[in-house]
């Protein structure tokens, strides 16, 4: 898909009245990057670089929330912080990232989630992560399932996205799955895709994820 240039380049007007002028700013859609803007932290990305595996502008377009963390580019070995946003160009998802020094980071660093603790009447439970099915926001709640019994944690669906292993995949707005729980991949009457669990769950894929759960599972 063709991109306007002057429209990309509003988006990084845009950033650069509140970002530090040491920021670098990229614009990522598809499996590449469109547009970057140097900054005083340069990672000498150029447009049509192909996009990193669980750099800021993979896990933005993945997950499809605001993503920051401190990592190593891998071409050049720099570290940075990233901040990225979901973005909309012409109908297409797309990442908008900021590029800083690492010392910029707001937040620390974490690991991704060992276990998840849940709640079941006055009990709460520490669950392995790997035992878990999948995890699902239902009416401004969130649940988990492992062994077909759901347990609710206070943690949103957003945020423990940021932290799940590469197990996880998200699916739908309200659906995260792990993957070692699928058996299939089907389709509904409508010809929309439904992933079904070992369990005999059944969750749909909506069209927004669509691409990323081919992409993840290779189909």
């Amino acid at each position: 898909m063709d991109f306007n240039k002057e429209q990309l380049k509003q988006y990084s007007l845009i950033m650069e009245e509140w970002v530090p002028k040491e920021a670098s700013i990229a614009i990522a859609a598809g499996d590449e990057y469109i547009y970057y803007l140097p900054g005083g932290h340069d990672l000498h990305v150029k447009e049509g670089q192909k996009i990193q595996t669980n750099s800021i502008a993979d896990l933005v377009l993945k997950k499809a929330c605001r993503t920051e963390a401190v990592l190593v580019d891998t071409s050049f070995q720099v570290p940075y912080y990233g901040i990225g946003y979901p973005i909309e160009i012409n109908g297409e998802r797309a990442a908008l990232v900021v590029i800083l020094p690492p010392h910029h980071a707001a937040v620390p660093i974490t690991s991704p989630y060992k276990f998840l603790t849940g709640k079941q009447e006055d009990e709460w439970k520490p669950i392995p992560i790997e035992k878990v099915s999948h995890i699902e926001s239902l009416q401004k709640k969130t649940w988990f399932y492992a062994n077909k019994e759901p347990y609710k944690t206070s943690i949103p669906l957003k945020d423990l996205q940021l932290r799940l292993p590469d197990s996880f995949l998200r699916i739908h707005r309200s659906y995260i799955v792990n993957i070692s729980f699928i058996d299939r991949i089907v389709r509904d009457f409508s010809s929309n895709l439904l992933v079904q669990l070992l369990d005999g769950t059944e969750l749909p894929v909506s069209q927004s994820y669509m691409a990323d759960v081919r992409g993840a599972l290779g189909f």
